[in-house]
């Protein structure tokens, strides 16, 4: 995190960072009187965050509890021989989240999925201390995301941290954000020119003659360029400072080829003592999305085979996730060979964009207008304040490329046309650098609603929904010639699949029914990717979604409450054959995968193998035998009519190389020999 506590002089403080993340008192209620110092907490459950009180019934389908919750815990604070000025950070508290410190109700927020801070110095004192929080998930007509096929965990269900800092400070007041924000402009493999603005704070009562040092360092902690500027900060301000610095010969950020990153960190000088420093990453990159060749980092074609991720959910947890499971989706992620995320609806925890920043996973990233809008001044504005914390808080993440207004709202009129542009106009005043975009999905291909972002993208599930599977590459073709010189992605694919329902040859499911066979997806998308490929111009394509994710309000597949479309199960245990056959298109990692796994043959002599592979040629073996060698066409190896016997036998598929990978089928017997 941008911000990371300091070494300074032992005369003045430096930042200092206390993770809160132990010892809350919650209960799953509302009780009014539970902001208040000395209120009794004693019976409350103890919890540690992250924490979600929608954890069960979150997961189970149907009505879940939206409303509110409270936290409660106690801080001793040492006496401190120099004055700190301190912050609460709250990491994500959905949807609203009240503060109070010692009995006083110090802020306020609502968005439940963007970081806040809230200045609390002038209520802590040395000794014992109260923090209370009251969260509420309950739906408000104020307050994003208003719909959404999704499950909205309440709680405080990212971290919570006190951040100490003396009086001269970067700002921690700026809608989340680090303070500190570096463009990177005029590359060339020459040079590059970094311009930095760092939002200075000087919360004393006089004036101070203060210094920022500029640090920019590479992969490898080498010194790159040094500047030192003056600065005289005026009592009770804040103001920009600008810097310019040459980068020569930059090596640049390049996608999952060579995800290269600096790091940029400014220090705040009281003399000779570094009393602040934030750090943030830097990746030197350009990019561009052009109508007939898609997606251009640094001037070469990057092909995005993207996978949306709805974020890092975990069964009994829901979104109180750690790290640790961030790393592993990422991960996973990366094993599929994807190149982009876009990750919806709503802003996910800074360790995805840092991890994508690290692989190189290019990323849409974007705000919660989510199938519905009210067209009220104060929802306006709460979208305009969470699309600020999302452009503030990930400006200075190399990954992020385009910044998402919306996701298929449902009704095209003047209003909401009216709301994509007010919001477009906001996110260009933030960051004049970087495209936005909107998935669109129910209304006409050449819709107002399309036209008021840089670029645009459809949700299609032609296959599923309605139409045809063969329906997406004529589709795309019909949108590109009519719009020649617009950029169109694909936002959203994809079919249902659950690993416990078989059928092989599948017939097609009805999206709503109980019945969604494994193999059917796999079909699906054989035919999506096929069509999608070959269409070099749709800047950006991505899977819905990469692992099975909680929606209350489905009821359909093997369970309650899922969305079962991804390549992955929600447990992150059983990959689909579906993820192996993206595999095969986009990894180079060697690979062969036999398909099926889960569909044992019925009776009869007769079956099909088939295989997926990134290998020129696969070998089968049944039970020891060799069966022969075949070419992986276009990533498939099949063997058609193989006669086995009732009874259980073991299949290796041997790729070029050694790669293998093996099962066991068990072949029943035909009726008339039982």
């Amino acid at each position: 995190m941008p911000g990371a506590a300091s070494a300074g002089a032992a005369s003045l403080p430096a930042r200092h960072v206390e993770s809160l993340d132990e010892q809350w008192h919650f209960l799953r209620e509302d009780v009014p009187a539970a902001g208040g110092a000395d209120f009794d907490d004693s019976a409350w459950t103890l919890v540690a965050l992250p924490h979600t009180w929608n954890a069960e019934d979150g997961e189970r389908g149907g009505a879940y509890y939206r409303g509110p919750g409270w936290y409660r815990r106690e801080l001793q604070l040492p006496p401190s021989r120099t004055p700190l000025e301190r912050y609460l950070q709250f990491d994500g508290a959905a949807l609203v989240a009240d503060v109070w410190v010692n009995g006083h109700h110090v802020g306020r927020h609502e968005g439940g999925y963007g970081a806040f801070r809230l200045d609390v110095g002038a209520w802590l004192h040395p000794g014992r201390n109260v923090i209370a929080v009251r969260v509420d998930n309950a739906p408000s007509s104020q307050v994003a995301p208003l719909g959404g096929d999704f499950t909205v965990f309440g709680g405080l269900y990212r971290g919570v941290r006190l951040i100490g800092v003396a009086a001269a400070h970067i700002d921690l007041l700026d809608d989340g954000g680090p303070g500190v924000y570096v463009t990177a402009d005029d590359v060339t493999n020459d040079r590059a020119r970094l311009t930095i603005q760092a939002r200075l704070t000087n919360s004393g009562h006089v004036p101070r003659a203060l210094q920022l040092r500029w640090t920019l360092r590479d992969a490898q902690d080498t010194l790159v360029q040094r500047s030192l500027t003056r600065v005289r900060a005026d009592p009770a301000s804040t103001r920009p400072i600008e810097q310019a610095l040459s980068v020569p010969s930059p090596h640049l950020w390049q996608g999952v080829e060579d995800p290269y990153l600096y790091h940029l960190s400014v220090e705040v000088l009281d003399g000779a003592a570094v009393v602040d420093r934030v750090t943030v990453p830097v990746g030197i990159r350009q990019f561009s999305i052009d109508p007939q060749r898609g997606l251009l980092l640094n001037g070469r074609p990057y092909a995005v085979h993207g996978v949306n991720l709805f974020h890092s959910g975990r069964p009994g947890r829901g979104l109180a996730v750690s790290d640790a499971q961030v790393d592993e989706d990422f991960r996973i992620l990366s094993e599929l060979g994807v190149t982009g995320l876009r990750l919806v609806h709503f802003q996910h925890p800074q360790r995805a964009y840092d991890d994508a920043d690290r692989l190189g996973f290019v990323l849409w990233t974007e705000i919660p207008l989510n199938s519905a809008m009210d067209d009220s001044d104060a929802f306006r504005a709460n979208l305009v304040q969470q699309l600020r914390e999302l452009v503030k808080q990930n400006y200075n993440h190399p990954a992020v490329f385009v910044w998402g207004l919306g996701n298929e709202v449902y009704k095209s009129n003047p209003a909401s046309h009216d709301l994509l542009a007010q919001l477009h106009r906001t996110a260009k005043a933030l960051d004049p650098h970087r495209l936005t975009s909107y998935a669109h999905c129910c209304a006409a291909d050449d819709d107002p609603l399309t036209r008021q972002t840089d670029v645009i993208a459809f949700n299609r599930y032609y296959g599923w929904y309605d139409g045809e599977v063969t329906d997406i590459g004529p589709w795309a073709d019909r949108v590109h010639a009519a719009q020649p010189s617009r950029a169109i992605g694909v936002s959203e694919y994809g079919a249902g699949a659950s690993v416990l329902q078989q059928q092989d040859p599948p017939m097609r499911p009805v999206p709503a029914s109980h019945w969604h066979p494994e193999q059917y997806q796999a079909l699906f998308h054989e035919a999506y990717w096929r069509q999608l490929r070959d269409r070099p111009w749709l800047w950006a394509t991505f899977v819905w979604v990469g692992f099975d994710l909680p929606s209350a309000g489905r009821d359909e597949g093997d369970r309650r409450g899922f969305n079962d479309k991804g390549l992955a199960t929600y447990d992150r245990r059983t990959r689909k054959d579906a993820w192996y056959w993206y595999q095969a298109n986009w990894s180079s990692v060697p690979m062969v995968h036999l398909a099926g796994r889960r569909a044992a043959p019925g009776s009869g002599t007769r079956v099909d193998v088939k295989v997926y592979a990134n290998v020129a040629n696969v070998t089968l073996q049944v039970d020891g035998t060799t069966l022969g060698t075949h070419p992986a066409t276009d990533h498939i190896a099949a063997w058609q009519g193989l006669e086995l016997p009732p009874g259980v036998h073991r299949l290796t598929a041997t790729g070029d190389g050694g790669v293998t990978d093996s099962i066991e089928w068990t072949v029943q017997a035909a009726a008339a020999d039982r």
